[in-house]
């Protein structure tokens, strides 16, 4: 008997890996711009390429050795640990010094070992010399902040035994440098890193199905909600007009990946939204980030923020970030930042003296921008599912189990039960990340948008590199006859650089602690989110938005996804007729208010909406673009539904998933 169950488990192995081998092969090809890019002596500059921790040219900010560069590329194809400790990381040489002479095919140096304890010599900024939160440095007499290594850069050479292989789903080639696509990704970054303090209450517009909304009883007279909403208009008004927002201008030449994840603002309400089926209805944020369940002996309300974790809470109130603090605003800063300069968790916080509560719900994109900065990687699809099953969101019609005990005299549990769910959501991530990584380092090593930041604070700060190394930034930025260029652009009434350079000075002044040359020189930097900018790793695609597409897609495949929650209702007539509702908050954060909807909201919907969210969230950190979100949110999907049809081999019983898709129609497994 256990030799028969032997043979039929290898087997149903056997079928799985038959099944997943049986897939059309996939091709993986990137923009081709890693080495189009020359410098002056014809080397590759790598000029769009990712290039954080190697050592950085002071004055141009591109790497400063293409032997780094080159050697970090192997380290990545082989895997091999041994090659990635022969890669230089952090600066190369003391802060104000000369280069060191470049010998020919040899690498840089590494100053920063494991035993260098004073670092402060190496780094140009004020943040970077002298960290404020690193307690443990006094202990062990250290000084100035560590380098930070590269994330997880083989995991893409990982084998699984389940789901996808890590190489067998692939992307589509990343937006190029010269492209109309990179101006409209960047000039929305910028946008939404001038509007990271307005409030998610003042997002609601014509056109999201929103019918009435409830007033905000916290706005009156609060100090700390008086923000410049005319700032998004602006945003809209720049954005709008853009050929790739815009109508389709039969003249311009798009790949077929390109026409697909366009999207056209064709109204205000649309702007920094996904385009996702429900991302664009009703409040901005996500029923799932916001709203609890009722709880053990049902003592909370949906607006008490608060989750059932068995017997005890999750509270979906966030850190609360000081605002208008922004980093990397000064070329120390970012020259540190980019040379791998470990500025982790020295970004500041409210305390208990401030206006504000030191713990609120998601107000602001900074709030956001905190939660996705330090969340456990599928902690909102684990909090969404818990609300589900507590809700008693019914399963996929096609599951077993799903009629009256009388009928089936089974209940799932260890298999299509919450047990189940709850393993196979969180399951699915690590299969995710390792196909993203894939993406991100063996193949489109795609530059992070502080580093197109970079690049256009040296075009304008110095306009003699202009015809020489930022030479490939020249289309970018002065456009041509059919092409925006960056510098042209309107926010307002003053020009998109000038608002940038404005909203840096202020930034900087701000830190009256702050000692470092360019604080008083505004850079046209990309204000940043994070201390630290980016991870370490490159930006295309996002593993936020990779684990939110395969999270999500399980969710979609074993709940109903059109049903709509109880809470998502409300009885406003004596004859027990129910008015669809949804929560936002308010403007300070302290609680959700509610708005009444034309129609009611769906899981599909606003699980959609909550995978925009997260991957999004990363965008008004500063540290992705928009097609970063969009093909990160499919590469998830195809790595889910792979997954499911493997495993569904695996049981007796005969079922199916039905599976809504992020760009329309369903999917059967």
């Amino acid at each position: 008997m256990f030799q028969n169950r032997s043979s039929q488990s290898q087997q149903v192995r056997v079928n799985a890996a038959q099944l997943a081998a049986g897939r059309p092969p996939v091709q993986h090809h990137s923009n081709g711009e890693e080495f189009e890019y020359r410098s002056s002596g014809s080397l590759p500059s790598f000029f769009a390429s990712f290039t954080k921790g190697l050592p950085h040219d002071p004055e141009s900010g591109l790497v400063a050795n293409p032997i780094d560069f080159e050697l970090l590329v192997t380290s990545i194809q082989t895997g091999d640990p041994v090659d990635f400790r022969r890669v230089p990381l952090g600066p190369d040489r003391e802060s104000g010094q000369p280069p060191t002479p470049m010998i020919p095919d040899s690498p840089s140096d590494s100053p920063i070992g494991p035993g260098t304890l004073d670092r402060t010599p190496y780094w140009r900024s004020d943040i970077a010399r002298h960290p404020k939160n690193k307690p443990s440095f006094d202990a062990t007499g250290e000084a100035g902040v560590r380098v930070r290594a590269w994330e997880s850069a083989g995991a893409g050479n990982v084998f699984d035994l389940e789901g996808p292989d890590a190489q067998s789903v692939t992307m589509p080639p990343a937006p190029r440098l010269d492209d109309d696509e990179l101006t409209a990704e960047m000039a929305e970054v910028y946008a939404m890193a001038l509007l990271r303090d307005l409030p998610f209450s003042d997002f609601h517009l014509p056109g999201l199905g929103i019918v009435e909304v409830q007033a905000d009883r916290n706005r009156v007279d609060a100090q700390e909600c008086v923000v410049d909403s005319t700032k998004f208009d602006a945003a809209y008004e720049m954005l709008a007009p853009l050929p790739w927002f815009s109508a389709w201008n039969e003249e311009r030449s798009y790949s077929s990946e390109q026409v697909r994840r366009r999207r056209p603002l064709e109204q205000c309400s649309d702007t920094f939204r996904g385009v996702t089926p429900g991302e664009r209805v009703g409040p901005y944020l996500s029923q799932f980030l916001l709203t609890g369940n009722r709880g053990l002996g049902g003592i909370r309300q949906p607006a008490d923020g608060k989750i059932a974790y068995g017997s005890i809470e999750i509270d979906l109130r966030v850190r609360t970030a000081t605002p208008q603090r922004d980093y990397m605003t000064t070329w120390p800063a970012y020259l540190d930042s980019q040379m791998g300069a470990d500025l982790r968790g020295e970004e500041s916080y409210v305390d208990d003296q401030s206006a504000l509560p030191t713990f609120r719900f998601i107000a602001t994109p900074r709030d956001l921008a905190t939660y996705v900065h330090y969340d456990a990687l599928y902690e909102a699809y684990l909090n969404a599912c818990l609300n589900l099953l507590a809700a008693g969101v019914p399963f996929d019609p096609g599951m077993p189990f799903v009629k009256a005990d009388a009928y089936d005299r089974q209940q799932g549990f260890a298999h299509f039960g919450g047990p189940h769910i709850l393993t196979l959501v969180c399951e699915v991530a690590t299969r995710a990340l390792k196909a993203v990584r894939y993406q991100k380092f063996n193949v489109h090593r795609r530059l992070r948008p502080e580093a197109v930041g970079g690049r256009v604070d040296r075009w304008m700060q110095r306009p003699d590199l202009r015809d020489g190394c930022l030479r490939p930034l020249t289309r970018f930025m002065n456009g041509d006859g059919t092409y925006h260029g960056f510098s042209d652009l309107s926010f307002g009434e003053e020009s998109l650089l000038d608002a940038i350079k404005g909203h840096n000075a202020k930034n900087n002044a701000r830190d009256e602690q702050m000692d470092e040359p360019g604080k008083d020189n505004a850079s046209h930097l990309l204000p940043m989110a994070f201390p630290e900018g980016s991870p370490m790793h490159p930006s295309y695609g996002a593993g936020h938005g990779t684990v939110a597409g395969a999270c999500v897609t399980i969710l979609k495949a074993y709940f109903d996804h059109g049903w709509t929650p109880d809470a998502w209702f409300q009885a406003t007539t004596s004859n027990g007729c129910k008015q669809p509702i949804a929560y936002y908050p308010t403007c300070d954060g302290r609680s959700l208010n509610r708005v009444t909807l034309e129609a009611p909201l769906t899981i599909e919907g606003e699980l959609n909406k909550l995978a925009g969210n997260i991957a999004i969230g990363r965008n008004w950190a500063g540290v992705h673009y928009y097609s970063d979100y969009i093909e990160s949110l499919r590469l998830g999907e195809r790595i889910a539904i792979q997954l499911l049809e493997e495993q569904k081999l695996t049981y007796p019983e005969n079922f199916s998933f039905t599976v809504p898709l992020f760009d329309g129609g369903t999917v059967r497994v």
